[in-house]
């Protein structure tokens, strides 16, 4: 059974309690977990602020050194630690490597900021003072991640951190914990110091609350559901932490009349259906011209049919796995029968797949409706497996308005071979990301985050580096 790393040293839960890991595709159990508790949590936090100091003040070349040698442990790694995320969180085991693949190349990217953290000279009016700012690492920052992309959403936090001199508690989701507990002992095991990376396990409840409203804890980096979020939110005002949130998404796609029909229908199904359509960033809405609308229905629903083969995701072939829980195939299933029930038609799936290697995971099929009403479920709230929604637009002024006509800003896209119409919808759409004809994948050195309920602050790029530093003022007296 993994353990908990706290202060460089593994350890179970005092109080004795395990939390079982199991396999969405068998509903076996893979592991258990220690079920920590706030004793937990008070040790983790004091042994990242223990090492604080001495982290903060290592010269920035030593914390790029030891990043560079723990992105080289991750890439051995990677092997292992996908098929530990393949059985833990359901994904296909292809797509596990790519994610495990992430975290090496996260580490690389910040190691090579690490030594180009600086400050700025301000002149001053008085010729007798210098003006001039630093940048100092936030403090200890408490890190926790959803059960998606349990890996690429760890890296997104620590490695930031890392790189600014911050010390680390990280608490993954308790049904995703196994594949993070292995990166994090693979990337301790380049020789950081201990108490800069700790890991708790455990329920939100019981420790996830505790570590957000820690008086010790400086910064609270947070990927998951909006209304977690907002309880987040809540618990670090108590002390007024700083906190970074990438939260819910219903991003949307706009297909223009002018568009390449066969690009974009694949590029929206990968936007779909990758992951069971268990993103944030996905594409979530299309918006089709009516002009292609017929032909690009055509082809979306026939993708969904034929490429997306649905099954276990440590089978050969699997494109797409099961669904994470049961509560959350119900509830994609729930605003699938909502749309239909108000009217909207199947075009694809809707429903699970037959067969004895389904009967005991959490299975659904590539689901495409049309004619989704604007009032469904589907429209209005975020929609977290592969089920696509269709409607049609007379124009760009229409899309644009029905892009931004959720609470949700966080990815968007289109296509179409006019740049006056890319411009326009890059500056129209509400959201912190928009593809122009391309797949949506966020990328190391572009800023992520979203506006509205998606959240706010940013991962990836330099933006997120300030993310993890405070910028002070100094004024040198020379006389």
């Amino acid at each position: 059974m993994p353990q908990m790393l706290i202060g460089g040293e593994l350890a179970d839960a005092s109080g004795g309690k395990t939390i079982e890991v199991r396999n969405p595709a068998t509903g076996d159990v893979v592991d258990s977990i220690p079920r920590g508790t706030t004793a937990e949590v008070d040790a983790a936090v004091a042994a990242a602020r223990k090492a604080l100091p001495a982290w903060s003040a290592l010269a920035p070349t030593k914390r790029a050194q030891l990043m560079h040698q723990a992105a080289e442990r991750m890439k051995a790694a990677v092997p292992e630690i996908a098929r530990i995320l393949s059985q833990e969180q359901g994904k296909p085991l292809a797509h596990a490597v790519l994610e495990a693949s992430r975290v090496s190349e996260n580490l690389e990217y910040y190691a090579g900021l690490a030594d180009k953290i600086r400050g700025d000279y301000v002149p001053l009016d008085d010729p007798a003072k210098i003006g001039f700012t630093i940048r100092r690492p936030v403090g200890v920052v408490a890190a926790i991640t959803p059960w998606n992309f349990p890996l690429t959403l760890m890296a997104n936090k620590i490695c930031p951190a890392l790189a600014a001199g911050c010390t680390v508690v990280l608490k993954p989701a308790s049904t995703t914990p196994l594949a993070t507990q292995r990166a994090i002992e693979v990337i301790n095991g380049a020789g950081f110091p201990a108490g800069v990376l700790n890991t708790l396990h455990g329920s939100g409840a019981e420790i996830g609350d505790a570590l957000v409203r820690h008086p010790g804890v400086n910064k609270v980096a947070f990927t998951g559901q909006t209304e977690t979020g907002k309880r987040i939110m809540q618990l670090a005002a108590e002390n007024v932490t700083r906190v970074t949130l990438e939260l819910g998404g219903s991003d949307p796609m706009i297909v223009c009349d002018d568009a390449d029909i066969r690009r974009a229908s694949a590029a929206a199904a990968i936007g779909r259906f990758f992951n069971a359509g268990q993103a944030c960033l996905a594409v979530k809405r299309v918006y089709l011209f009516r002009g292609i609308a017929e032909e690009f229905t055509a082809k979306i629903a026939d993708r969904a049919a034929k490429e997306w083969k649905t099954g276990n995701g440590l089978a050969e072939g699997t494109k797409m796995g099961p669904l994470h829980t049961e509560a959350q195939r119900a509830e994609v299933e729930a605003q699938v029968t909502d749309a239909v029930g108000r009217g909207a038609r199947v075009l694809a799936g809707a429903k699970r797949p037959e067969g004895k290697d389904f009967e005991r995971g959490w299975f659904m099929e590539a689901t495409v409706l049309a004619d989704v009403p604007e009032d469904s479920r589907m429209a209005t709230e975020e929609v977290f497996g592969p089920a696509m929604p269709l409607f049609i637009v007379d124009d760009l002024d229409e899309a644009i308005a029905k892009a931004n006509s959720s609470v949700y800003g966080l990815g968007s896209s289109i296509w179409t071979r006019d740049l006056a119409k890319a411009r326009r919808a890059a500056e129209g759409i509400e959201a912190g990301y928009t593809w122009v004809n391309d797949i949506q994948v966020a990328y190391d050195q572009l800023p992520f985050g979203g506006a509205k309920q998606s959240g706010f602050g940013k991962e990836h790029g330099l933006e997120a580096l300030e993310g993890y530093l405070e910028k002070k003022s100094v004024v040198l007296g020379t006389g």
